[in-house]
């Protein structure tokens, strides 16, 4: 049985900010969208413990403009107790992109939970697309920039933009640890949907954009999936 197969959609919005986690108080966007940026937009348009996706290339239909905005920020984060607003404020700065589009190439790629074809997954995704339809409403690095998504057009033309972006965030690896129990999150497999204790852990690569387009590695993948497994840390 086929395992994977091929989707694409068009993503675009006012503002974007893919945070480069090096600026540990300012907020400063990546020149372009990440892949774990454009795997949480596919994820919001349509996803199922059944499959995953691989982000395979991102094009940048615009590349938009940098723009400098003062933001009310929270130092804390909500818990049980209240939160005041007036002693857990701070004024930021955020270095921003403003009208952004991009074009995501991405693989659904089928886990052990899977019963059905991977086809039943990529037109029930082309569907939605064509209509709109989305789970919750997908953003551009953070729930404030909201973004619009559509098929991709006969007019949609990559720009031939080249840029060294150096090292880039790629996504978090979710570690199943007893011994460390930072957080709690899903685990989907073959056995069914549970809840388990551990960590993230980020994965970074270097990335180039050559002719528009930002290619992911697949060998980024299967550091993932070796760290996710317990095959492979790093400390």
């Amino acid at each position: 049985m086929q395992r994977r197969a091929k989707v694409q959609v068009k993503v675009w919005g006012e503002y974007a900010c893919f945070t480069r986690p090096e600026f540990k108080v300012e907020r400063v966007s990546y020149p372009t969208m990440t892949p774990s940026a454009a795997r949480g937009i596919l994820e919001a348009i349509f996803w199922k413990p059944e499959f995953r996706y691989e982000i395979r290339q991102i094009g940048i239909l615009c590349l938009g403009s940098q723009q400098a905005i003062l933001r009310n920020e929270l130092t804390s984060k909500q818990n049980k107790k209240p939160i005041l607003i007036e002693n857990d404020r701070a004024q930021r700065t955020s270095l921003i992109l403003k009208h952004v589009a991009y074009w995501i190439i991405a693989d659904i790629v089928l886990t052990k939970r899977a019963v059905d074809p991977v086809a039943k997954y990529r037109d029930q995704f082309n569907r939605r697309v064509e209509r709109g339809q989305y789970h919750h409403t997908p953003y551009l690095g953070t729930k404030e920039f909201a973004a619009y998504f559509s098929p991709i057009g006969e007019g949609d033309v990559v720009q031939p933009v080249c840029m060294d972006i150096g090292t880039m965030f790629f996504d978090f690896a979710f570690i199943e640890n007893e011994s460390r129990k930072e957080m709690e999150f899903l685990r989907h497999d073959e056995t069914g949907t549970r809840t388990v204790s551990g960590f993230a852990q980020p994965v970074f690569f270097e990335a180039k954009v050559e002719n528009g387009w930002l290619h992911v590695p697949t060998e980024n993948y299967q550091q993932l999936y070796a760290l996710e497994d317990g095959k492979c840390f790093t400390h």
